[in-house]
């Protein structure tokens, strides 16, 4: 049901603060960001390194789904969304289970959601989405669409960059001995 986790979600007061605190000291990547007029809330989706990824949450009007949350505190963990293959099947699956869900949406092809309360999920609300994570990343952490990997020489040996299938990309760095043995093994497929 479950192909992996896709990032965890901060909830915020100060948006620009922690977008700043992510981006600056630590080296995340912005990627994708939107607001939600209905619920008052702005998201922000960041990259780290090759394949770990999170999100901040900001309200950005009276009466945000994230005011209640952040009622006595600055900020702190909001969700861990999990990516799926099939929204309904997993929903079947919670069903048949007797585990209770809210939120099911499907925005097109783009974003299809669903939400475990922190009450049935040992005290976290679960996020379960079907979408492809390319979608979602900056450009310069996706690989080309014709392309699994590439391989970036160097004096010291290589680096093999993948098409990661959580989105993104994926990198391995290997001395020209490891290079070799690589190679070798690759010629007796």
């Amino acid at each position: 049901m479950i192909l992996r986790i896709d990032h965890v979600a901060i909830a915020v007061r100060d948006y620009e603060k922690a977008f700043s605190f992510f981006s600056e000291l630590f080296g995340a990547i912005p990627g994708s960001y939107s607001v939600d007029g209905n619920l008052k809330y702005r998201w922000q989706l960041f990259s780290l390194g090759d394949l770990s990824r999170f999100e901040i949450l900001n309200p950005n009007g009276e009466g945000s789904f994230l005011d209640g949350f952040l009622a006595k505190k600055d900020g702190g963990m909001h969700h861990i969304t999990m990516q799926t293959a099939d929204i309904k099947k997993a929903a079947e699956l919670l069903t048949s289970r007797g585990i209770p869900y809210f939120g099911y949406h499907e925005y097109g092809k783009v974003w299809k959601e669903l939400f475990i309360h922190p009450r049935d999920a040992f005290g976290v609300l679960i996020q379960i989405a079907e979408f492809n994570p390319d979608d979602w990343l900056p450009q310069s952490m996706v690989m080309p669409e014709t392309k699994r990997f590439m391989v970036e020489n160097s004096d010291e040996g290589c680096t093999v960059v993948f098409a990661h299938p959580g989105g993104g990309r994926m990198r391995i760095e290997l001395s020209r001995e490891e290079a070799k043995r690589l190679a070798e093994s690759l010629m007796k497929v």
